[in-house]
């Protein structure tokens, strides 16, 4: 089903504003994403919204620190029942491979690591500051392949870098997709973005639609826009139109 292919990220200050968001569009989408904000702000607790609704829980925290630090914080994100958990790609392959495996054990390879390669809000002059000389592109590629080494099979990259990964990682791989945007939307702080059926086109599997969704006038229409560009997009890529 195209909302399946739906995160949506509960982008806001406490449980009641999540709870609210969610009882208006969960059954709209098929992942709820839990961020950083949302997170600190109410603990593992806040982790119940995904069962409530029945849907899929994406806790993006982006975890960067040394492996056993990582490796321990996988394995309480896997007791509280989350499908998805973020780890960044530049922690090294020492941590991810300790993250995979420690998510395998813990829930029975019902979780899936995701790599982040290089954030969406990150531009070639980001990266040139911080010392890397690669492209974006070149960099997701990199890193990507690194965890890829080290046993990551999900991956977090923008839509202008989807299509390579799935080229060069091929069918096995879960590739999650922010920085997407319907056509017309505002970009706000993300710099590489596309529309959904440009990122389900070239290979995502699954796509992070928030303030499209969440500030529209009508969150369930927008919610079911995307939804219906998604299953368009399906349709014509089994046709091989």
């Amino acid at each position: 089903m195209p909302h399946r292919r739906i995160a949506l990220p509960l982008d806001v200050a406490d449980a009641r504003e999540a709870a609210v968001l969610a009882d208006l569009v969960a059954a709209e989408v098929g992942v709820l994403k839990i961020g950083l904000e949302l997170f600190v702000a109410e603990g593992p607790a806040i982790l119940a919204l995904g069962a409530r609704h029945g849907r899929d829980v994406f806790l993006d925290l982006k975890l960067h620190d040394i492996p056993e630090t990582v490796e321990r914080a996988v394995a309480s994100a896997a007791r509280h029942g989350v499908r998805y958990l973020t780890v960044h790609a530049a922690g090294g392959a020492e941590m991810l491979r300790r993250a995979t495996t420690r998510a395998q054990l813990e829930s029975g390879g019902r979780m899936t690591v995701l790599a982040v390669t290089v954030l969406t809000s990150v531009g070639a002059d980001d990266l040139h500051a911080i010392g890397v000389d690669r492209a974006p592109r070149d960099q997701v590629l990199a890193l990507a392949k690194l965890a890829w080494s080290a046993g990551v099979r999900g991956f977090v990259c923008s839509p202008l870098e989807v299509g390579a990964l799935r080229q060069a990682l091929g069918p096995e791989a879960t590739l999650v997709v922010p920085g997407v945007r319907p056509a017309g939307a505002a970009h706000g702080d993300q710099k590489r973005v596309a529309t959904p059926a440009a990122a389900i086109r070239d290979g995502a599997d699954l796509i992070v639609v928030g303030r499209p969704i969440r500030d529209a006038a009508d969150p369930v229409a927008a919610a079911r826009a995307i939804a219906a560009e998604i299953g368009e997009t399906l349709d014509t890529m089994k046709a091989g139109r």
